[in-house]
């Protein structure tokens, strides 16, 4: 499959469905204008890829709706240079909108079929993350921490304390709260000790799974 004009100008529409919608920022959507998602989506689903829907990939995964993908990115204020923790990597949609806005991304991946494949597929559209690991996403990467900002692209039953830890001063995390639907949460780390946290409306993420397979 190519990336043609046609894709292009789809990418257009989806732009400017999300901006209706709120996103603002705008290196979140020049990223969203240039990362060919439907590269990223089974070839079923590849007519409908610039739908602003979620859609099956591997491993009972999704691909997250475009308009979740930028709120979160949006949410994060990634300045280029930025070393960005993404838990959850999936088919790669997420990775390749953050470095498309300047991150250095270290991804997590528990699922090791998608591991596997997207490890291979991401350096061919020219997405590099600067490290990608297939383990618990609970654990974050204490190795390369402090973080400036940490994603989770998954929801999670309550906030991993390894997760805040591994925040710089300033750093952000966001991660979605919750079981059936979950509410999107942002931790701002004010201090060694100290963290606030606001609330930013309701969203539904597959959920993020402890054991590894």
């Amino acid at each position: 499959m190519k990336d043609t004009l046609k894709h292009q100008g789809l990418r257009n529409q989806l732009v400017k469905i999300i901006s209706e919608k709120g996103i603002t920022n705008k290196s979140v959507l020049n990223a969203i204008a240039k990362v060919p998602r439907h590269l990223f989506m089974d070839s079923s689903f590849a007519d409908f890829a610039y739908q602003d829907k979620a859609f099956p990939i591997a491993a009972e995964q999704t691909i997250s709706q475009p308009y979740t993908v930028a709120f979160q990115t949006e949410v994060l204020q990634v300045e280029p240079g930025h070393k960005v923790l993404e838990i959850g990597t999936g088919s790669g949609y997420q990775t390749a909108v953050l470095i498309e806005v300047g991150a250095k991304v270290y991804t997590i991946e528990r699922q090791q079929e998608l591991f596997k494949k997207t490890k291979l597929f991401l350096p061919k559209l020219g997405y590099k993350p600067k490290k990608m690991v297939f383990g618990d996403g609970y654990i974050g990467l204490p190795e390369e921490a402090p973080f400036d900002s940490i994603i989770v692209t998954a929801g999670a039953p309550f906030v991993p304390k390894p997760l805040l830890a591994q925040l710089k001063i300033g750093g952000r995390l966001v991660i979605p709260v919750g079981d059936e639907v979950q509410t999107m949460n942002l931790f701002v780390r004010t201090s060694e000790i100290d963290f606030e946290k606001q609330e930013l409306g309701k969203f539904k993420f597959v959920p993020m799974l402890k054991e590894r397979n």
